[in-house]
């Protein structure tokens, strides 16, 4: 073999060693994902959890990079603990009609472990941009992603309920921690 072709073979060699890794979906954990919603009364606060969310991430493990993030839930699995409190809720996001909340994230922006995510969330039939703080934790065993958002309930149309004819606050408070397997 010449030294010239010698030369390119190791020119293709090393491009593709170096070659940037694509993102790929990573595997959802069975255990370690929630999402909680906090509501402001007040007389009191209301916090309430579901564990039956699915969250989607593309992400190039090698880079630890997350290029892609979504979430979906079914409103009616949230748990507060107190099930007359939750079937009111229900009623007042109208459940039956809305079963979901959805997000969508458009561009992450990454500044070491910090991410913001903006993207649109579908919430109660009306979809509006947010945008969510998070943290990123890699490692060897997988990824974990923490964070929140705050949205207004009368801008999702959502009639803010009250309790001695005083209602909640119109911010409703959401975290959430999506856990991955990078195998």
């Amino acid at each position: 073999m010449s030294t010239r072709a010698l030369f390119m073979l190791s020119l293709v060699l090393t491009a593709l060693a170096v070659a940037p890794v694509t993102a790929a979906p990573l595997t959802q954990k069975k255990d370690g994902n929630a999402m909680t919603y906090k509501l402001v009364h007040p007389l009191h606060h209301i916090e309430s959890t579901s564990k039956d969310v699915i969250y989607a991430v593309e992400a190039d493990a090698t880079a630890k990079t997350i290029s892609k993030v979504s979430g979906v839930v079914d409103v009616s699995t949230f748990d507060s603990g107190n099930s007359n409190r939750d079937s009111h809720a229900m009623e007042v996001i109208d459940a039956l009609t809305y079963p979901e909340a959805r997000f969508v994230g458009t561009t992450i922006v990454t500044k070491g472990d910090s991410l913001t995510i903006a993207g649109q969330l579908t919430f109660h039939g009306v979809t509006k941009d947010v945008t969510a703080h998070a943290f990123q934790h890699w490692s060897t065993e997988g990824l974990t992603v923490t964070g929140g958002f705050d949205i207004s309930l009368t801008e999702y149309k959502i009639e803010r309920p009250s309790l001695l004819m005083i209602p909640v606050h119109d911010d409703l408070s959401f975290t959430f921690t999506a856990a991955f397997d990078l195998k």
